[in-house]
């Protein structure tokens, strides 16, 4: 990655954390504020959701921060899966906010046997037509930019923020069929909610995981690396290629063919010149090891 990719890829980051860290913060207080004015449970769990996404933003600058520091003598190959422990350290926060809501709604169900449940008032409605709208503009907003610089943490925030408008979905149909008559809807949503909070931070964790221990690149993504290699003066094939994903970045094995007359200097020439080209055609290459080798007549 060059300087003013990191630059750029540290500014973003940053600047879409900050704004989903303001967001957060400020929702969090409003659906804390409903859920306890309101007496409403998934509210209130609604709430701490908000509020945990505050902590995930910061994880994200800090991630991308250390991600983006160059090379130095004790890591050669750069800082690249930082950024996925701070995934995986996210998806580790949204499980346990997950199952944390989950006891409580179990908790509430079971209270209400015998306590009988409050039902909640119409203030907690709105705060959550208010959350969704805000946390699902809030998720395409983080997305956008996640695909933009590549960047698997703040993707894995803006899934936060996905799975707290569906925690808000069914905070607002748990409420409003509490409303009705069915006081349980509520707890009952919050129960809901669980699963899809712990759902995205399974989705999260396992994406993570797979790029820390050097899985391959998709064949869709070999195939056009392959390809483009094909296309190269002088190159008459490809006899093997091997790849793996570091953080957001790949790195490349590849085997060229080339004509067996070719002299010493001339298969080097043949190799610098498609490792150059190859690494100007896909950004995501962090380094290629290309070796040429005479074809088989």
């Amino acid at each position: 990655m060059r300087v003013d990719d990191k630059e750029f890829f540290t500014k973003t980051a940053v600047k879409v954390s900050r704004v989903s860290i303001i967001g957060n913060a400020v929702l969090s207080v409003l659906k804390l504020l409903a859920g306890l004015l309101a007496h409403s449970g998934a509210m209130v769990s609604d709430a701490v959701h908000s509020a945990s996404d505050v902590f995930s933003s910061i994880i994200v600058i800090i991630g991308v921060k250390l991600a983006s520091v160059d090379s130095d003598e004790d890591h050669p190959y750069g800082h690249e899966r930082i950024e996925s422990v701070a995934a995986i350290v996210l998806a580790i926060v949204l499980c346990i906010t997950g199952l944390f809501i989950g006891h409580n709604a179990i908790e509430d169900l079971r209270k209400g046997e015998t306590l009988g449940l409050q039902i909640p008032g119409v203030l907690a409605l709105v705060a959550a037509v208010i959350s969704i709208a805000s946390k699902e503009a809030m998720y395409w907003y983080t997305r956008f930019y996640a695909h933009k610089i590549d960047s698997d943490a703040l993707m894995a925030d803006a899934w936060h923020h996905r799975s707290d408008a569906l925690s808000s979905i069914g905070s607002l149909i748990g409420i409003a069929g509490a409303r009705m008559g069915y006081e349980w809807f509520d707890p009952a949503a919050s129960l809901l909610i669980t699963v899809f909070i712990v759902k995205a931070a399974y989705d999260i964790f396992k994406d993570a995981i797979k790029k820390m221990v050097d899985h391959a690149c998709s064949y869709e993504v070999e195939q056009e690396l392959v390809n483009f290699a094909k296309k190269q003066p002088d190159v008459l094939g490809v006899e093997q290629i091997r790849t793996r994903e570091f953080g957001n970045k790949i790195y490349v094995d590849l085997e060229i063919l080339a004509d067996g007359n070719m002299t010493l200097i001339e298969g080097n020439r043949l190799r610098d010149r498609v490792h150059d080209a190859m690494e100007q055609e896909f950004p995501k290459i962090k380094h290629i090891t290309i070796l040429v080798k005479p074809a088989v007549e």
